[in-house]
C-alpha cells in the first residue's frame, strides 16, 4: 500500500520544482517579514514609547497607578482640539500605564491616532499608522510595496505553494521498508548534494503541517480568492451579521423633550466595563448623529468572549447585542487561522511561528542549493516525465478545483501549458522551416 508510482513520483517531482521555481524566492521574503512582524508591538512601544504610555506611570507605585484619572469626555476633548477631524471612537487603556486612544476619522483600516494622558489629560502624541515601521513591514509582506499589483503576486505565489507542499509530501514519502529513516534522517556524510537535499526535504516535511495553517490564516486577505470567499459568506449567511461592522438601521430613542442631553461618554465606558463586563480591549464608537447609537465592542483572547453592542446615547439602553453565536461557521474559521496566522494565541503560538519562519528560511536556502547543485548549465533543470505517463482523471479533477478555488493559478498553469505546447511544437521542426516529423 506504501509502494508509490513512480511515474506519478516523476510527473509529481517537475511539477514541485516548478512551483518551487515560482513561489520559494517570494516565500523566503514572506517568512523574513513576517518574523519581523511577529515584532510589532514591541517595535511599535519601543519606538514611540512617549506616545503610548504616560510616562511617570510607567514604573509607577500601586498608590501612584490608583490616582484619579480625568473623565474620559475631558480627554476626548483634549483629543479633538489636536485635530482638524472629527474623534470618531475611543480605545480604553488596558493597562494603567497607557494613554488612552482616540481615533481620527478617515478611510480605511490604517487609522490616526490621538493619545492623551488620562492623568493629566496633556495629548502625548498623534500617531498615522501608514507612517509607521511596522506599517511598511506589513504593506512588504503583504503587497510587496506594490498595492493591488503586489497583492496578486503574492496571491499567485500562495496557490502556488499549496501545489509545492502537497507535491513535496508525496515527492518525499517514502515506498516502505528502511525508507521511513529518510523521515528524520540527515545524510552527512554522502556527499554535499544529497546534505542540502535532505536537508531542505525533512525540514519541509516536518514543517508542512504548519505551513498549511499559516496558508490558510494568510490567503483570506488576497484579493481574487479572498473576495470569493467574502462572496460566499454572504450568499450562505456564514460571515459577520449586518450589524457587526455597520450601525445601519440602528438608532436611538430621540427624547420628547429637547433639552435632555446625549450621555456622556464616561457613562458609557462604565457601563461598558461594569455592567457589560466585557473582556479583553474595549473600543466605543460614537454617535454619527443625533439618532444613531454608541458601538461597544471588545477584542478578547477567545473569540467566544467577543461582542458587539449598540447602546442609545439618550437612555444608555441596549439597543442590540450580537456575540460571537451570531457569526456564521466561515468567517468562525477564517477569525481563527487569521489569528494562528498572527501568533495572536499566546506565547506558544507566537513561538512555534518564530520558529517556522526561521527554519523555512533555512529550508528554502537548502533547497535552492540542492537545485542549483543538480541543475545543468545552460537549464532550468527542470525533471524530465517519460512521455508514457498520462494524467490520471482524479488528478485532472484535483487540478480542476485548484485552479476553482485560486483562479490566479488556474490562469498561471493554462500559461505554462500554453508555453510548454509551444515549445514543443517549434521543436518539430528544424531551422529550414522544414518539419521533423518521423514519417
Amino acid at each position: 500500500m506504501l509502494k508509490k508510482n513512480t511515474l506519478l513520483n516523476a510527473w509529481l517531482w517537475k511539477w514541485h520544482v516548478i512551483a518551487g521555481l515560482i513561489s520559494l524566492p517570494f516565500m523566503a521574503l514572506l517568512a523574513v517579514t513576517g518574523s519581523i512582524y511577529l515584532f510589532k508591538d514591541d517595535v511599535n512601544h519601543a519606538l514611540y514609547k512617549e506616545t503610548y504610555f504616560n510616562q511617570p506611570r510607567i514604573h509607577a507605585s500601586a498608590s501612584e497607578l490608583a490616582a484619579p484619572t480625568l473623565s474620559l469626555d475631558a480627554q476626548l476633548r483634549a483629543a479633538q482640539a489636536a485635530v482638524d477631524k472629527p474623534i470618531v471612537a475611543v480605545t480604553l487603556p488596558s493597562e494603567q500605564s497607557l494613554n488612552t486612544e482616540f481615533t481620527v476619522q478617515g478611510r480605511g483600516r490604517a487609522s490616526t491616532n490621538v493619545y492623551v494622558d488620562p492623568y493629566t489629560g496633556d495629548v502625548a502624541g498623534q500617531l498615522d499608522q501608514r507612517q509607521t515601521l511596522m506599517y511598511d513591514v506589513r504593506k512588504l509582506h503583504g503587497e510587496l510595496l506594490l498595492s493591488t499589483p503586489g497583492t496578486l503576486v503574492i496571491e499567485l505565489v500562495a496557490s502556488w505553494f499549496l501545489v509545492l507542499i502537497l507535491t513535496g509530501l508525496y515527492v518525499w514519502w517514502p515506498s516502505g521498508g528502511n525508507g521511513f529513516a529518510g523521515l528524520f534522517t540527515i545524510r552527512f556524510s554522502q556527499g554535499k548534494r544529497l546534505f542540502w537535499r535532505d536537508l531542505h526535504a525533512v525540514m519541509g516535511f516536518w514543517m508542512s503541517a504548519f505551513l498549511l495553517i499559516i496558508l490558510a490564516g494568510g490567503i483570506p486577505w488576497t484579493n481574487v480568492f479572498g473576495d470569493q470567499l467574502k462572496w460566499v459568506q454572504h450568499h450562505t449567511n456564514t460571515g459577520y451579521p449586518q450589524h457587526w461592522r455597520s450601525d445601519k438601521g440602528i438608532e436611538s430613542v430621540l427624547p420628547q423633550d429637547p433639552r435632555v442631553s446625549p450621555l456622556s461618554l464616561n457613562a458609557i465606558a462604565r457601563k461598558a466595563q461594569q455592567e457589560l463586563v466585557l473582556p479583553g480591549t474595549i473600543s466605543i464608537e460614537l454617535p454619527k448623529t443625533n439618532a444613531s447609537a454608541f458601538k461597544v465592542s471588545n477584542r478578547a483572547f477567545y473569540l467566544r468572549d467577543q461582542k458587539v453592542i449598540y447602546l442609545d446615547q439618550y437612555s444608555g439602553d441596549i439597543v442590540k447585542t450580537l456575540t460571537w453565536n451570531d457569526v456564521g461557521v466561515l468567517m468562525d474559521l477564517r477569525q481563527v487561522f487569521m489569528r494562528l496566522h498572527q501568533g495572536e494565541y499566546g506565547i506558544i503560538n507566537w513561538s512555534i511561528l518564530l520558529l517556522v519562519a526561521v527554519t523555512f528560511t533555512l529550508s528554502t536556502v537548502a533547497g535552492l542549493v540542492s537545485y542549483l547543485k543538480r541543475k545543468p548549465q545552460n537549464s532550468w533543470g527542470i525533471p524530465r516525465v517519460p512521455s508514457r505517463f498520462r494524467v490520471d482523471k482524479v488528478l485532472v479533477v484535483m487540478i480542476g478545483v485548484l485552479g476553482l478555488l485560486f483562479p490566479l493559478f488556474g490562469v498561471s498553469l493554462v500559461v505554462i501549458m500554453l508555453a510548454s505546447a509551444t515549445r514543443r511544437l517549434k521543436t518539430l521542426f528544424t531551422p529550414s522551416g522544414k518539419h521533423n516529423i518521423p514519417r
